[in-house]
């Protein structure tokens, strides 16, 4: 990363890329979305592991952690695995742009979550911005609908987005008492954990699909998580979590134009207005949480 620390943005741009991927790549596993979203949970495990290990801070970190805190984490890792289940399978029925635009609305029911669970208040300005983003999401809906679309797709990219909240909301609370190490590397085992438990009990083994789903797994282990998450992590150093949040937005916008080349998939006019509502609400509501912060 030493690199990087001169020149901030090309490491932000590398990780705009790398979650940018994801759907692309899920795109190209022919494995149950299980499936595949355990071997990008238990590789990136096991790329995690010599480090987590290796690190006394982080041995000593763990020594630290009350045993709440650690079954707090696992159950993240639960809700962990059912987002990336329900999105993985959202993009097998539905575009890129509208799962991955839909997907983006998590923020919006994180707010939500805090206000109605943890009793926190939402700023009238947000109300107004959540409302941009509501009806952004509708009209991909409609849109869908109207192509001829199954709307199942987007159905569940929103319960992966609302589950990807929750994940979100547990580790807010969490993440006040326990370091970032801990906290990721618990959470990945227990994602792993359930998403195994959840292939057995399909009756799918993880190796029957060939290698597949193990490359698909290893590049979205890489791509996706190593450069693309825990470089947004790295960059908070740099950059303010306004102007992170914001540049996560690009997400969709380059995963759709990806779509566009590699599987000739052009959304509709109604899909690119619902997708601009919604990435308006959701940067609005970024700048509302900012300056209420500062």
């Amino acid at each position: 990363m030493k690199a990087f620390e001169k020149h901030p943005g090309i490491a932000l741009t590398i990780g705009i890329l790398g979650i940018s991927l994801s759907s692309i790549f899920v795109r190209y596993s022919s494995a149950p979305s299980a499936v595949t979203a355990f071997w990008r949970l238990f590789l990136t495990v096991l790329l995690m592991t010599p480090m987590t290990l290796l690190s006394a801070d982080i041995r000593k970190a763990f020594k630290g952690t009350t045993r709440k805190d650690l079954l707090l984490s696992a159950v993240s890792g639960f809700f962990l695995a059912v987002h990336f289940v329900l999105w993985f399978e959202s993009l097998k029925l539905t575009s890129v742009a509208s799962s991955t635009t839909i997907v983006c609305t998590e923020v919006i029911w994180v707010a939500l979550g805090f206000c109605i669970f943890l009793k926190g208040r939402i700023p009238i300005a947000a109300i107004g911005a959540i409302l941009i983003t509501l009806c952004g999401s509708v009209l991909i809906a409609f849109a869908d609908s109207a192509a001829g679309s199954n709307l199942s797709g987007d159905i569940l990219a929103l319960l992966a987005a609302i589950s990807a909240a929750v994940y979100m909301l547990i580790g807010r609370e969490v993440r006040k008492r326990v370091s970032t190490s801990v906290y990721t590397y618990v959470v990945y085992i227990a994602c792993s954990a359930v998403l195994l438990i959840l292939c057995i009990s399909g009756k799918t083994s993880p190796v029957q699909y060939g290698l597949s789903p193990v490359i698909v797994g290893f590049l979205l282990a890489v791509f996706s998580t190593m450069l693309g998450h825990s470089v947004f992590s790295w960059a908070l150093k740099y950059f303010t979590p306004a102007f992170l949040s914001a540049s996560k937005l690009c997400e969709p916008v380059v995963a759709a134009i990806l779509a566009a080349i590699l599987f000739g998939e052009i959304p509709h006019y109604l899909v690119v207005v619902g997708g601009v509502l919604i990435l308006t609400g959701v940067f609005a509501y970024s700048m509302i949480e900012s300056k209420k912060g500062a």
